[in-house]
């Protein structure tokens, strides 16, 4: 006899992202493992979870067989929190037994006696407060107390039907600082939640977090990024495009340089990235601004991600070529943050474009530079594909992107470290060249999916009164692009340059 599937009511964890993760937080009822090594942040959880519950008038308790409450309730203080009467701290060994000598018994006190007194404790603890939330800390000490693998299992099983019986949603934090590797949780947990550490070479600390098993309920697989603030834990979710909603369809938004909306065929899509590859002092920076300005001029939203330049800076040189940035971000029609590569995760940055573009219905998103962006990510080789998905999101959420990346060199062959042209809807490729005794900048599309495109080569000028301007089509150059041109024009050469 079919039916609908039976849905396991959740408990909020305290952590939202990583509660999106989980798919509503911790099943109800049920025992659930965190673990991960001394200072991934399984504490913070495990208060934030107790917390939580305090807030719904839900008893729980937090028994604690490696911490003492005074470092707990530090803990807590140190996020701002203070732990409410709904909340019990349940210290297992009480600092008077540490010191007391006949306490000490390790000669006619066995391991046996010990696990079991550590149990019984434990229970009637329960029977007492009758929590609806239980936290365990950790299972380090308890796998020491069972001193084999078969001891342990029975004694976690033992907790699990105990902790079912009274309506009870526990957590238990294992440190993984035992020598020998013991699994038997895994298979008893209705859930795994796996905390990790990594230390770059140069910045801060990243954390992340895998779902490893979550019986009877779906989750968001894979690595999520999290990081310990003020406050507690901020997890967030990886980014998955596929989720969002189909793109929105595309409309032409003009630059206001009608050379330029020409050469790129009557201007851009939304729901497009523009790709802007040049070498540094090209003025990559400043021609994305000027979409930034039409777009605000339009009545619509932007979002800038700076990651190589200050931003006072980036202001001020701006201001001084007619674009008024300051007055935007007065009138909360743009929204800059500085991003710092060495203490920025890749989950992180996804997470700051979302809240723009959900939360501020930021309609253009500016990322200079791709540089940046690749310095943030600790595995290189994947930073083509946490780009492709972050693309993939705003397209389809009808969100026009530009990315700046600086090309290595100034003149000649330049190289990039990363090629992601391919992903980008249009390539825009500004180049230094040298003719008639200067150095001057040149302008071209290489590609656009949307639609039609010049093929030309202009000059690109940054001028003080005009900001920024195309000139005519250089007809009269051949190799441009290579950034030593051959004058190929009739008659005579101008001063500097070469003729064929």
């Amino acid at each position: 006899m079919s039916g609908e599937p039976r849905k396991l009511t959740r408990a909020a964890t305290g952590v939202v992202g990583l509660d999106a993760v989980l798919g509503g937080g911790l099943a109800r009822n049920r025992l659930h493992l965190l673990e991960g090594s001394p200072g991934t942040g399984k504490t913070t959880i495990a208060l934030q979870f107790l917390l939580e519950g305090a807030k719904l008038d839900e008893a729980g308790i937090y028994v604690s067989l490696a911490e003492t409450e005074e470092e707990l309730r530090d803990g807590a203080a140190s996020h701002g929190w203070s732990i409410p009467d709904q909340v019990k701290i349940f210290e297992l060994i009480p600092p008077e037994s540490v010191i007391d000598s006949d306490q000490h018994q390790s000669l006619l006190y066995s391991s046996d006696l010990e696990l079991g007194e550590t149990t019984q404790r434990i229970f009637e603890e329960i029977e007492r407060v009758q929590p609806k939330r239980v936290v365990i800390d950790s299972l380090s000490e308890i796998r020491l107390l069972a001193q084999n693998s078969l001891r342990y299992r029975r004694q976690i099983l033992a907790l699990k039907h105990y902790f079912a019986r009274h309506q009870s949603t526990v957590v238990m934090l294992d440190d993984l600082t035992t020598e020998t590797t013991d699994r038997a949780v895994h298979s008893i947990a209705h859930s795994v939640i796996h905390l990790d550490q990594l230390a770059p070479i140069y910045g801060g600390e990243r954390r992340r977090l895998r779902i490893v098993k979550c019986r009877g309920q779906s989750f968001r697989g894979g690595y999520h990024d999290f990081s310990i603030n003020p406050g507690g834990i901020d997890v967030f979710p990886r980014l998955v495009a596929a989720e969002q909603r189909k793109g929105i369809k595309g409309t032409l938004f003009k630059s206001g340089i009608a050379e330029l909306d020409a050469l790129l065929g009557g201007g851009l899509s939304t729901g497009s990235s523009t790709l802007v590859i040049g070498p540094a002092g090209v003025g990559k920076s400043l021609l994305v601004l000027q979409f930034i300005d039409a777009a605000v001029k339009r009545g619509e939203r932007a979002a800038l991600f700076v990651f190589d330049e200050e931003v006072g800076h980036l202001i001020a040189r701006s201001a001084a070529l007619g674009i008024d940035l300051q007055a935007m971000c007065d009138a909360r029609k743009l929204f800059i943050e500085q991003m710092d590569a060495a203490e920025l995760s890749p989950g992180q940055f996804s997470h700051r474009v979302r809240s723009r573009v959900e939360e501020e219905g930021s309609q253009v998103v500016v990322i200079d530079s791709l540089s940046g962006y690749e310095a943030a990510m600790p595995e290189e080789q994947f930073v083509v594909l946490h780009l492709h998905e972050l693309i993939q999101y705003l397209n389809r959420r009808g969100v026009a992107t530009f990315i700046t990346l600086a090309q290595h060199g100034m003149l000649g062959d330049m190289r990039q470290s990363v090629d992601v042209t391919y992903i980008a809807d249009t390539v825009v490729l500004l180049r230094f060249f040298e003719a008639v005794g200067r150095v001057r900048r040149a302008i071209s599309v290489i590609k656009k999916r949307s639609g039609p495109h010049e093929d030309t080569i202009r000059e690109f000028r940054i001028n003080s009164e005009k900001g920024v301007t195309l000139g005519p089509v250089l007809e009269e150059f051949q190799g441009v692009l290579r950034g030593v041109p051959t004058y190929v024009g009739k008659g005579m050469p101008p001063q500097g340059a070469t003729r064929e």
